[in-house]
């Protein structure tokens, strides 16, 4: 058997198929040569080992990549101990906001402590960063920690996150309690998409109050609806861990007092690293940074 056959076959059981595993390799390789290769090692042990429409292990793919998995997963720690160093690549899940606004202070403290940190960010949702750590695509994620976590994923909330209204300043909305006395609201709701779970307990929260206010515009990302506000456009449900921070230009903030706050923190699986407590370590400072403006 070769070796590099036998990678190659450990990347596509991992990763669920050829198209997924030549993606996913460290280094750079064409989906077509992963399968003539894949092809030559089954040829080479005269069986199946994955059934590619749809894509699923044979009894003897089973059993070869339960045989490969521990030790390819264990090159990295090898090599560290090898080398006398300590893992230095991170790979980080976040939401956008998370990443621009509290991500480089984080990395930038991190540095210190691991010179030669090197890292990777990916964009997700908490229930994309749980498929996504399972899979090992990423080392650990910040984000909401709503709900039960999938088997093996560990969490460590960090800050509660409360929630805000934008309105333009010219709406004549000051208050936050005007919008709940009217017996039809005349502004339009933005939004992020209806199955984020900011947007799924704001609702909770009216429906408790018997009032009904649904989302006329669903946006992709905190920004987008502060810009969409400030353009006249309607009424904006966000986010912010850091309420001291001021409203984009041409807005008001308005904060929902007695609607729910959403627990915010690390994921990731089994057992902790090094690096990856140092990192909730830091996470956990920023986080408390946070709060302490809060109460400012």
């Amino acid at each position: 058997m070769n070796v590099h056959h036998l990678e190659l076959f450990y990347y596509v059981a991992r990763h669920g198929g050829v198209s997924a595993a030549a993606r996913h390799m460290p280094y750079g390789i064409q989906q077509p040569a992963v399968s003539a290769q894949i092809i030559q090692l089954e040829d080479s042990l005269g069986t199946t080992l994955f059934h590619r429409r749809p894509f699923s292990l044979t009894k003897s793919g089973t059993d070869l990549y339960a045989h490969l998995r521990p030790f390819f997963e264990g090159l990295p720690e090898v090599a560290a101990k090898l080398t006398g160093n300590q893992p230095v690549h991170l790979r980080i899940g976040a939401p956008e906001t998370v990443q621009r606004d509290y991500m480089p202070r984080i990395l930038n403290r991190l540095k210190k402590r691991f010179p030669r940190l090197r890292f990777t960010l990916s964009t997700g949702r908490a229930d994309w960063m749980e498929q996504a750590l399972l899979n090992q695509d990423i080392d650990i994620g910040l984000g909401s920690l709503i709900g039960k976590r999938l088997t093996g994923v560990r969490e460590q909330e960090l800050l509660k996150v409360g929630m805000s209204l934008l309105v333009p300043e010219k709406s004549g909305y000051t208050k936050v309690e005007s919008f709940w006395e009217r017996d039809r609201i005349d502004l339009p709701l933005i939004a992020l998409s209806e199955d984020e779970p900011v947007c799924r307990l704001f609702q909770a929260e009216l429906a408790k109050r018997k009032v009904e206010w649904f989302p006329s515009l669903e946006v992709p990302n905190q920004e987008l609806i502060g810009h969409y506000v400030s353009q006249g456009f309607g009424a904006g449900l966000i986010l912010s861990a850091n309420p001291s921070a001021g409203a984009p230009a041409g807005t008001r903030r308005l904060f929902l007092t007695g609607f729910p706050v959403i627990p915010y923190g690390a994921l990731w699986l089994g057992n902790a690293n090094e690096l990856q407590l140092a990192f909730i370590e830091e996470a956990g400072a920023e986080a408390a940074n946070a709060a302490s403006s809060r109460k400012a």
